[in-house]
């Protein structure tokens, strides 16, 4: 009787074991990125962007590590108490596996090349109170399209049984953002910003139908892509960098003209 309880036991941890493990899409939660935007003080009211950068992020339950570079370029203008920018960008990195050392289970790879391409869209309000810009509302949209090996391993799990995966390759967040922008005494070209990001990734996730809904409940699975990004951005004349962090970190620099 106590043999067949221990190898119970083991049965359940290995299968719990080998379904926890979640297979998301590469830029899951990482397609928002802070896009930057004249000010109200700048005397140029349109300008480009153009930057490159590099990522760092786990997926949602850190089993995994991935790195990524990133390449953007975006347009922004300021009007009359509103902001508006957009732009393009594309990414190329690589996700390492971290599964149990069995070579002849269909989820083992040590790591694989994931790429992206897509476009944002950034707007917000604001009102102006002396070197200050308080954005106070706005809204982001991200678009990315995924390829690479990593999205066709993803496709291939997702027909098998007992693994947990989203197979999508396109990807759609909004969410909403405000935002502190200011410029230091007596010098505006000397420009800090800094912005708190709260979205979600639209679409069904086939995760909220499985892995969520079995572990926790309906409610877990409905609000479990909502997340949060903090970003902060400095312009000394016309270069810029930015240091964002939520799921991940990402840095980048670049150049306005």
């Amino acid at each position: 009787m106590n043999l067949k309880l221990t190898f119970l036991t083991l049965f359940i941890a290995v299968l719990f074991a080998s379904c926890s493990h979640l297979y998301e899409p590469a830029l899951y939660h990482q397609d928002i990125a802070y896009q930057p935007k004249p000010a109200s003080f700048d005397t140029v009211k349109t300008a480009n962007y153009v930057s490159g950068g590099f990522y760092a992020n786990s997926n949602t339950h850190y089993n995994d590590f991935l790195t990524s570079g990133q390449l953007n370029l975006s347009r922004g203008h300021v009007f009359n108490n509103f902001n508006l920018a957009y732009g393009a960008f594309g990414v190329l990195g690589n996700y390492q596996n971290d599964v149990p050392n069995n070579h002849t289970a269909p989820n083992y790879f040590k790591d694989k090349f994931f790429g992206a391409v897509g476009g944002r869209l950034s707007a917000n309000a604001y009102v102006t109170s002396g070197r200050v810009d308080i954005r106070f509302i706005g809204v982001e949209m991200a678009y990315s399209h995924e390829f690479g090996s990593y999205a066709d391993f993803r496709q291939n799990l997702n027909k098998l049984p007992g693994y947990f995966v989203d197979p999508r390759t396109d990807l759609y967040t909004v969410g909403l953002t405000s935002e502190v922008y200011f410029h230091n005494i007596d010098d505006a070209g000397f420009q800090h910003g800094l912005r708190l990001f709260l979205g979600s990734t639209l679409g069904y996730d086939k995760l909220n139908t499985t892995y969520y809904y079995n572990k926790n409940n309906k409610v877990q699975g409905s609000i479990n892509g909502i997340f949060p990004k903090v970003s902060y951005f400095i312009k000394v004349k016309n270069f810029f960098g930015t240091v964002e962090a939520g799921e991940n970190f990402f840095i980048r620099f670049g150049y306005k003209f």
